[in-house]
């Protein structure tokens, strides 16, 4: 429920709260660069609040912004889900720019995979989407390879919440998936428990928040977040 506050390892709050990423955040509080409260920590597992936490890293205080963002991103293919690739690869706050200044990616899409991610500040909400326990609906459009039979997609739905064939040939067969659980390559794997490779992944809905008509690369902010359960 929305309203309980928790607390987590602090390189985890870092990285809720978008000051750096969790790998970032392990490397600053290890090298003795962040203080909480005033106080040096050098425990990346260091329990904390976010809702109340006040950090400083190099001695420079860390603002967060006093009220709460909620964007709606439409992920392009190729473009990876995190603040920094060492690899170098092209991320979505690259897209982004200044606009995802402090926000931090609810949920994940993998490269290959397109469609809706959310970004925000608001760590609340961030946890509802992504706690397992409250089971919020992430729902994709996937295309296979190969024909996906009824009697296919009552086995699939042994793992997802509903799988709907919506037209199917020799060629490959498009459905719609639903899930409750956001594991990480969870479609790939049960279709390639029946044999089927997924061509395309694309994430149209989650939770309350719906891609609609956003074209690759665009976003928009969501105004008055909508109400949590």
């Amino acid at each position: 429920m929305r309203g309980q506050t928790g607390r987590v390892p602090l390189a985890r709050a870092l990285s809720k709260l978008g000051f750096a990423s969790r790998a970032e955040a392990i490397r600053l509080i290890l090298a003795g660069r962040v203080r909480v409260d005033g106080a040096l920590v050098t425990d990346p597992g260091r329990a904390v609040v976010p809702e109340s936490l006040r950090v400083t890293i190099d001695d420079a205080p860390q603002a967060r912004a006093a009220t709460h963002v909620v964007l709606l991103f439409h992920k392009p293919r190729g473009v990876v889900t995190t603040r920094r690739d060492p690899e170098g690869r092209k991320t979505v706050f690259d897209v982004i720019g200044d606009a995802g200044n402090g926000l931090v990616a609810v949920g994940r899409l993998d490269r290959a995979s397109t469609g809706l991610l959310v970004l925000t500040n608001d760590t609340q909400l961030a946890h509802r989407l992504t706690d397992p326990a409250n089971r919020v609906p992430r729902r994709y459009a996937v295309v296979v390879r190969g024909r996906v039979t009824p009697e296919d997609a009552r086995k699939l739905e042994s793992a997802a919440a509903t799988v709907r064939v919506r037209k199917a040939s020799a060629r490959e067969t498009h459905l719609i998936v639903e899930l409750t659980e956001g594991k990480n390559r969870e479609i790939r794997r049960m279709f390639e428990s029946i044999g089927r490779e997924v061509t395309r992944l694309h994430r149209i809905a989650f939770g309350e928040y719906e891609l609609g008509d956003l074209q690759p690369g665009e976003w928009r902010s969501v105004e008055g977040r909508l109400p949590s359960n």
